[in-house]
């Protein structure tokens, strides 16, 4: 950038469907064959396509991963769907630098992000356009869409967070989001 220079950002966010588009936008698939072990149901894990797609995530990350006091810009797209009993979910993370917070937000669909703390307790909040949801240091979180449209979610954190998915998949969560007689229920 130049001295007294008017530029345009090089990254435009569609507000309709949070899609993102410029340089650098970092651009991830999950499909359910990257998921194998987050799933209880293991029959229904099997008999599903490995390729079908359960989310996406896109990320502006406009400085240096691991940069003290920068920010970092996202949306998640969870598809629907579900295996068993059991919605389609991200696999889940700490930070590294556990401490640090994070702020989720819901732009279309409706799910649950669902929230563990070091003591393994685990709770959610139901996520829907317009809920805004902070996410403290030392806790784990992870989405679920509950729902029969796509679950997009933003979120902003800081680079130097890091993402701790180890943890989650060597010892998971300590409750699973299941569809019980209609209703999504933490058991």
């Amino acid at each position: 950038m130049k001295h007294l220079e008017i530029c345009k950002s090089s990254v435009e966010l569609n507000l309709w469907d949070f899609q993102m588009a410029g340089e650098p936008i970092i651009n991830q698939t999950r499909k359910l064959k990257d998921l194998k072990g987050i799933f209880q149901d293991l029959e229904a894990f099997n008999q599903m396509d490995p390729e079908q797609l359960a989310y996406t995530v896109q990320s502006w990350l406009p400085v240096a991963d691991g940069t003290p006091g920068g920010l970092f810009f996202g949306a998640s797209t969870i598809y629907p769907g579900k295996v068993g009993n059991e919605y389609f979910m991200t696999k889940g993370h700490f930070h590294s630098q556990s401490d640090r917070a994070e702020f989720y937000w819901g732009v279309q669909g409706k799910g649950m992000l669902v929230l563990m703390d070091r003591n393994r307790n685990t709770w959610a909040e139901d996520v829907c356009p317009g809920s805004l949801h902070y996410i403290g240091g030392e806790i784990a979180h992870r989405l679920a869409n509950t729902g029969n449209e796509k679950l997009i979610v933003g979120a902003c954190w800081p680079s130097d967070a890091g993402h701790d998915y180890e943890e989650i998949a060597v010892n998971g969560f300590s409750a699973r989001l299941m569809e019980i007689e209609g209703i999504p229920k933490l058991i």
